[in-house]
């Protein structure tokens, strides 16, 4: 199928999908109901929407909350209604829904009633990797139709800095109001973070004296069109000599902790390694990743924006980018100064941010033996003045309370 045609397609999928919300518009809007996806429903209970709805539920038990789900398997808690994310389902809901909260994209053809307050808490805050516009050919036409659709009817994007302000209006085709007050999600990783560290332990049989690693690769969209595998460059580093590095440098019995991306979660039980059997702790199937991330002593990823939000609690982050070439030639940009020598330091892509001069506190490996060397040429008083610098030039915000205000936001309109 042709682009031309597939996109005639969807246009014809997305004026059905309207005459379906048109009809359910016979049905009156709740004032208490508040509708929640993220990830397009392939997640759960998780990112920035779980913590926002903690909140809401906390200060008030009459609010209903409504949650898409392909997987109808998905927990929840009992005060949250899990709904299957099938068209007449999203299409009575959310037309019956005074809030949406989603971290996502809406399906092309969803529509708002006047009234209804959207407000989306974008997965990606300060990112590596380019996206809308900023992709160039790289971003497809029916990708740019999905992305107005949905940033037409938002009313406020909730972000953490000064940085997503000026990258947003070409990212996500959005010129609307913005709630900078912090990212929900990295509420878990402000201040003391000991009660997650004790309840993964504890998950886990660990013994107090245990430290963690976690290492998260981000998605490699080259495989769309092809079978999602685990075997790819992301696998190259080496687990059993990555955990025996980290115990010469900090001391302590290492642990290994994979997060995969959803996209690549499923594919996990292909993955043998009999050098860190015993050693290694897959976290791909649950839902929320920022508990876990508050448990851990070090973060390794290649893309993955969490690298920001682990550094902004202060764990040592190492970047693991064996593919950066192929990787910038398959996204079409990416949002720093990044290329194949790994010795430049990282800084923001000038062309995206002019307005921002910022260096990337994160050393880059693109081998198991630039990763060694970053581990143990790692100087923690040297990361913490980089990382400060860095939050100054981005303007964060990060204060733990970020759930509570974008709350506040939602009562506001759920009152009104």
């Amino acid at each position: 199928m042709s682009e031309k045609v597939y996109i005639q397609y969807r246009k014809l999928k997305a004026f059905g999908n309207r005459i379906c919300f048109a009809l359910c518009r016979i049905f009156p809007i709740r004032k208490n109901r508040i509708s929640v996806c993220t990830f397009e429903g392939k997640s759960g209970f998780g990112c920035n929407p779980k913590y926002i709805v903690e909140e809401l539920h906390k200060r008030n038990k009459e609010y209903v909350f409504i949650w898409f789900v392909n997987d109808m398997y998905k927990e929840f808690p009992a005060y949250i209604k899990k709904v299957p994310n099938t068209l007449w389902s999203r299409a009575y809901w959310l037309s019956t829904s005074k809030i949406w909260i989603d971290n996502y994209r809406k399906p092309y053809g969803t529509c708002k009633r006047r009234g209804q307050y959207y407000i989306n808490t974008w997965h990606g805050n300060i990112t590596f990797k380019s996206i809308g516009l900023w992709r160039g050919a790289a971003f497809s036409k029916m990708a740019y139709l999905v992305s107005k659709n949905d940033s037409a009817m938002i009313d406020n994007v909730v972000i953490d800095s000064e940085w997503c302000a000026k990258v947003y209006p070409k990212g996500m085709l959005y010129n609307g109001n913005y709630l900078k007050v912090g990212a929900p999600r990295c509420d878990a990783l402000y201040g003391d973070k000991t009660k997650y560290k004790e309840k993964f332990y504890q998950r886990y049989g660990l013994d107090k004296e245990s430290r963690i690693v976690m290492f998260a690769p981000t998605f490699r969209e080259k495989s769309i069109k092809g079978k999602r595998t685990v075997y790819s460059e992301a696998w190259t580093l080496d687990f059993s000599r990555l955990l025996n590095i980290l115990e010469k440098k900090f001391g302590g019995k290492w642990y290994l902790c994979l997060r995969l991306h959803p996209q690549l979660a499923s594919n996990i039980n292909e993955y043998k390694e009999p050098s860190v059997q015993g050693r290694m702790i897959d976290v791909s199937h649950l839902d929320d990743m920022y508990e876990i991330l508050a448990a851990v002593d070090v973060f390794i990823t290649d893309y993955s924006c969490a690298a920001m939000e682990a550094g902004f609690a202060r764990i040592p982050v190492f970047l693991y980018a064996d593919d950066i070439e192929q990787y910038l030639n398959d996204r079409g940009s990416m949002m720093w100064d990044m290329s194949g020598d790994s010795k430049k330091q990282i800084t923001n892509n000038k062309k995206m941010t002019p307005d921002i001069d910022v260096i990337l506190p994160y050393p880059m490996a693109q081998n198991n033996d630039e990763i060694e060397e970053n581990i143990m040429k790692f100087d923690e008083k040297k990361y913490l003045v980089m990382l400060e610098e860095f939050e100054k030039g981005v303007q964060l915000v990060f204060d733990g309370k970020a759930s509570e205000k974008v709350a506040d936001e939602i009562e506001k309109y759920m009152q009104a």
